[in-house]
């Protein structure tokens, strides 16, 4: 038996910020609590936000959404600052199977590019249109937080 098919999930987003203060907003947790949780995205608390930045290490974003604790976590799978950064995604309790987000940046004449490409198993299809709107909302929330 072959591997599950996947859905894939692209998002491109210029930024007026170098490929390094880029790369480096995706592994410090207070640029993260500025674009990818909070409550100046949507309606949550913040419980903790750890990174272990290594190949091999793993995060874990844990937010409270109405009384419910949401635990995002996965591993560091690359980190070539400050070109690609790959990491599983999943929620702790929500499955034993995770997605996997690869990062890639490249200079621009004004900045950088960054693209986001979100691969999961296609069991998951229905929330691709959602992952896709999640990953443009944050990555706009990220452009403002880098001025």
């Amino acid at each position: 038996m072959g591997p599950s098919p996947t859905v894939t999930v692209s998002v491109t987003r210029q930024f007026a910020a170098t490929t390094e203060q880029v790369f480096d907003a995706w592994l410090d947790p207070a640029m993260i609590g500025k674009f990818m949780f909070g409550p100046q995205l949507r309606d949550e608390e913040v419980v903790h936000l750890k990174v272990d930045a290594r190949i091999g290490g793993t995060f874990s974003f844990l937010v409270r959404r109405q009384g419910t604790e949401i635990d995002h976590v996965g591993h560091y799978r690359e980190l070539d600052r400050p070109r690609r950064l790959v990491f599983t995604w999943g929620v702790t309790g929500s499955s034993a199977e995770e997605s996997v987000v690869c990062i890639d940046i490249t200079a621009t004449g004004t900045g950088s590019q960054l693209t986001l490409t979100h691969e999961m198993d296609s069991k998951w299809a229905e929330y691709a249109s959602r992952t896709e709107a999640g990953w443009t909302k944050m990555l706009g929330a990220l452009a403002a937080a880098l001025g």
